[in-house]
């Protein structure tokens, strides 16, 4: 049951957005609370090129049903940079651009929570941020009746409709490419 004016909001949307040249962000994380802290981030120029893409070692550890997700365990990030090494390189990434993120409010979030644990300062260094999750919903078009919107659809699934094939679900570099799919593929339809 798609809106049918809805959908072409959504392309025309991901038109603009797409045109303006977006960076491309993705994280994984210790979990989805307050205090859980960003293990991987990437970033990802227009072009889909990575600008950042590392792994983070949190304060403290990895809870092994974060690692059963994305697998990224404490070994592997036991040499990796903190936040507070990494974050200089990240910022200069999504400096003065628009910034693309799957389910931005959550990984926003993180950014804040990471930024909280070193004692840094948050603000946002980019011009702006939008939501791909938002948009594809509107663009599927499932309306979620309890809600009062557009029924998100979890990553994997929208790549999944948009017939894009990436490998390493739940790792930020491969997260990051999916979701660059995804905006391409709703601004390549025709209204």
């Amino acid at each position: 049951m798609t809106d049918s004016h809805a959908r072409k909001l959504a392309i025309l949307q991901a038109q603009v957005e797409v045109m303006q040249k977006p960076v491309y962000l993705d994280t994984e994380t210790t979990g989805l609370e307050t205090a859980d802290q960003i293990v991987e981030i990437c970033t990802l120029d227009y072009s889909g090129k990575v600008l950042v893409n590392s792994l983070v070692k949190p304060k403290g550890r990895i809870p092994v049903l974060a690692s059963r997700i994305h697998g990224i365990t404490d070994e592997m990030v036991a040499d990796a940079p903190t936040w507070l090494e990494l974050w200089p390189q990240v910022e200069v990434a999504l400096a003065r651009r628009r910034v693309a993120i799957y389910n931005a409010e959550f990984d926003l979030t993180m950014l804040k929570q990471s930024h909280r644990h070193y004692h840094l300062h948050w603000v946002f260094p980019g011009e702006a941020s939008f939501c791909v999750m938002k948009l594809f919903a509107q663009f599927y078009g499932e309306w979620n009746y309890h809600y009062g919107s557009y029924r998100w659809q979890k990553l994997e699934e929208a790549a999944r409709q948009c017939k894009i094939t990436v490998e390493g679900a739940h790792r930020a570099k491969a997260d990051a490419l999916k979701a660059r799919g995804v905006l391409h593929y709703m601004a390549e339809r025709k209204r």
